[in-house]
C-alpha cells in the first residue's frame, strides 16, 4: 500500500471521468468536486481521445482540485501523463506497461492498480507484482463498455479468499445493486454514469457513500 495514502483510503466510491458526460474543462472540474463532496474517495481520469494538449490540461487542474480536498487522483493507461502531471497513481489494463515499469516510474508512493477483468489468476499475479488494488468488472450491463466481459459475483468469494488487496467492482453498478458487492467484501465500487450522467452529481455519489455505511 502507498505510503501517502492510509489503505482505509481505499475504501468507498472510486469515480471515473468521462468525456462524453464532463465535455469541457469547467464540467470536469465542476462534476468530479461534486462527486467529491459527495463522497468520492478516489478519482480517476480516463479521457480516450489523442488531444494531449487537452489531456495535460485537464489532468493538471484535476490534480490541483483533487489535492485540495485531499482525494488521490489516478490516470487511467497513460503511464507518461501520471508521471508528466505528479498524478497520485495510474490503473492499468490489458495491453498497457507493466505493473513493475509503472512502480519503477512513478515510485514506492504511487496507487497503482489494475483491470483483472473475470479473471482470478490476473488478481493473484497483480498482488504478487506489488498492485494497491485490483478491479474486477463488468457486474452489470455497462454504458461505458457493454462489449466488456461479464462477472459472475461468486468470483468475489473466491477473490477474498486469495486476495489481501482492496478490491474494485466495476461495470453498470447502481446504488440499487452496489449493495450486494459491499456485502460480497468489496472495497471500492467504481462509477462512470451512475454519477457523472446524473443532474445531481453530489447527491449520486452520496448515494454510493451510503452503501458503505450501511
Amino acid at each position: 500500500m502507498s505510503r501517502q495514502w492510509p489503505s482505509n483510503h481505499l475504501r468507498g466510491l472510486y469515480v471515473i471521468t468521462d468525456s462524453s458526460l464532463l465535455s469541457d474543462d469547467q464540467q470536469l472540474l465542476q462534476g468530479v468536486a461534486a462527486a467529491i463532496d459527495g463522497g468520492a474517495r478516489v478519482v480517476q481520469y480516463r479521457d480516450k481521445s489523442s488531444d494531449q494538449q487537452k489531456r495535460l490540461r485537464q489532468s493538471k487542474a484535476l490534480l490541483q482540485l483533487c489535492r485540495e480536498r485531499h482525494v488521490p487522483l489516478l490516470i487511467n493507461d497513460d503511464l507518461s501523463l501520471a508521471a508528466t502531471v505528479g498524478a497520485d497513481g495510474v490503473h492499468l489494463g490489458r495491453g498497457d506497461v507493466s505493473l513493475q515499469a509503472a512502480r519503477a516510474q512513478l515510485g514506492e508512493q504511487a496507487i497503482i492498480g489494475l483491470s483483472c477483468y473475470n479473471q482470478l489468476n490476473l488478481a493473484e499475479q497483480a498482488q504478487c507484482d506489488g498492485a494497491d488494488y485490483v478491479a474486477f468488472g463488468r457486474f452489470f450491463s455497462s454504458h461505458t463498455k457493454p462489449q466488456a466481459t461479464s462477472v459472475e459475483r461468486g468470483l468475489l468469494a473466491q477473490a477474498k479468499q486469495k486476495i489481501q488487496l482492496p478490491i474494485v467492482a466495476i461495470g453498470g453498478i447502481t446504488p440499487q445493486n452496489g449493495g450486494a458487492l459491499v456485502a460480497a467484501g468489496v472495497e471500492m465500487l467504481a462509477v462512470v454514469h451512475g454519477v457523472f450522467s446524473s443532474p445531481d452529481i453530489q447527491t449520486a455519489a452520496q448515494k454510493y457513500k451510503q452503501l458503505f455505511a450501511e
